[in-house]
């Protein structure tokens, strides 16, 4: 079987399930989508559900979310940047990670492969704060973990969710990214400006002598 008649199976099966889910996501459908026999569908899959966790394996959970740099000249910009970009990306696979957040109870495994792109984007999250906490620009003392729960609670229902409910989000669209960087930056003990480079080193030397 060559890879494209594969890649082509994959991709019909993704546009079938956002629509259908896994129940209704047949062989057939997903077949005549593909334009191909289900013969082949078994032959390259060995089952519908085979076929369906290739499938989110494929379309979501390989798909890399992009890491936050290390840089920490201009944690702000960096930080919105990133968030753009998970954003695009919740945005771009949000039909099916909410046809398998419905069906979790039946089906958590595929509800798994789902969500690795968002569970990846806040290990990223967790680390760009420890490196500013080691920077000593970000308050030692902070709830890390409830803000990165906040945070990436706030861009999941931005994505999947503001179409439905669009004024529980920050209007415009295009202005959320920073919105959200600006309250988690207060979260976690940063002031949500971008630091003179001054001004950065005052309160990094003040912060390192306080700590010691």
């Amino acid at each position: 079987m060559s890879e494209e008649i594969r890649n082509r199976i994959l991709a019909a099966a993704a546009r079938v399930y956002a629509q259908y889910g896994f129940r209704g996501a047949t062989t057939r459908l997903i077949a005549t989508e593909a334009d191909v026999n289900e013969v082949t569908l078994f032959r390259t899959f060995g089952s519908k559900a085979e076929l369906l966790q290739a499938m989110l394996q494929t379309q979501v959970a390989a798909t890399a979310v992009p890491m936050i740099s290390s840089d920490t000249s201009d944690p702000v910009k960096e930080l919105t940047r990133w968030c753009a970009t998970v954003l695009e990306y919740l945005r771009g696979h949000a039909h099916l990670i909410r046809k398998t957040i419905a069906e979790a109870e039946e089906r958590p495994d595929a509800a798994c492969a789902a969500c690795e792109g968002p569970n990846s984007a806040g290990h990223s999250l967790v680390l760009f704060v420890e490196h500013l906490r080691d920077e000593g620009l970000a308050d030692p003392d902070a709830d890390v973990e409830t803000a990165v729960s906040m945070f990436m609670s706030a861009m999941f229902g931005d994505a999947l969710y503001r179409d439905v409910m669009p004024h529980v989000f920050p209007q415009p669209v295009e202005a959320a990214p920073e919105k959200y960087v600006t309250t988690f930056m207060r979260a976690v003990g940063l002031r949500a400006t971008v630091l003179p480079d001054r001004s950065r080193q005052a309160r990094v030397a003040g912060t390192r002598r306080r700590s010691r």
